[in-house]
C-alpha cells in the first residue's frame, strides 16, 4: 500500500491542509518509503496557512519539544500537527526544504529522523534506526 493510500493519511488529506505548508515527520516517511507497513499515528509540522487550519480544528497545547512549539491533537491522537518540530531541527521552512516529495506530499528527510532518533535513543529509535539504514544501504 502506497502511503497515500493510509487511513491516517486519507484523514490528514481531509483536512485540507495547505500541502506546500507541511510536512509529515516521525514515523510518516518510514511508511512514505516503505521502511515500515503501517504506522500507529502521524505527526505533522505546520506553518503558515496549514497552521492556522490547524488551530481552527482543535486547541494548541505545549508539545513535548519545548515552550516554543505548540500541538494541536486530533482523532484522539492518532493526528498531532505541530508549529514546530525538534529544536536541532532548526525551523519548519528548513525542515521542510530538506523533506522527501512523495506522491504530491512532504516527508520530513530520514537524515533528520536519524538524527532525532540517535539523540532520543529510545528502543523504538534504535530499531527505526537499524530499518533506516537497511533501507539507505539497498539503494545504494
Amino acid at each position: 500500500m502506497k502511503a497515500i493510500d493510509h487511513p491516517l493519511v486519507q484523514e490528514l488529506l481531509s483536512l485540507r491542509l495547505p500541502p506546500d505548508h507541511f510536512v509529515i515527520a516521525g514515523s510518516g516517511p518510514l511508511l512514505a518509503h516503505g521502511i515500515k507497513d503501517d504506522i500507529g499515528d502521524l505527526d505533522v509540522v505546520a506553518r503558515d496557512e496549514a497552521w492556522s487550519t490547524a488551530l481552527s480544528l482543535g486547541t494548541p497545547t505545549s508539545s513535548p519539544f519545548g515552550a516554543h512549539v505548540q500541538r494541536v491533537v486530533l482523532l484522539d491522537g492518532k493526528i498531532e500537527i505541530f508549529n514546530g518540530w525538534f529544536p536541532e531541527s532548526g525551523t519548519v521552512d528548513e525542515l521542510m526544504d530538506r523533506s522527501d516529495a512523495i506522491d504530491g506530499l512532504r516527508y520530513e528527510s530520514l537524515d533528520d529522523i536519524r538524527r532525532w532518533k540517535r539523540r532520543l535513543d529510545r528502543p523504538k529509535d534504535r530499531a527505526d534506526i537499524a530499518l533506516i539504514e537497511r533501507h539507505v544501504s539497498r539503494l545504494r
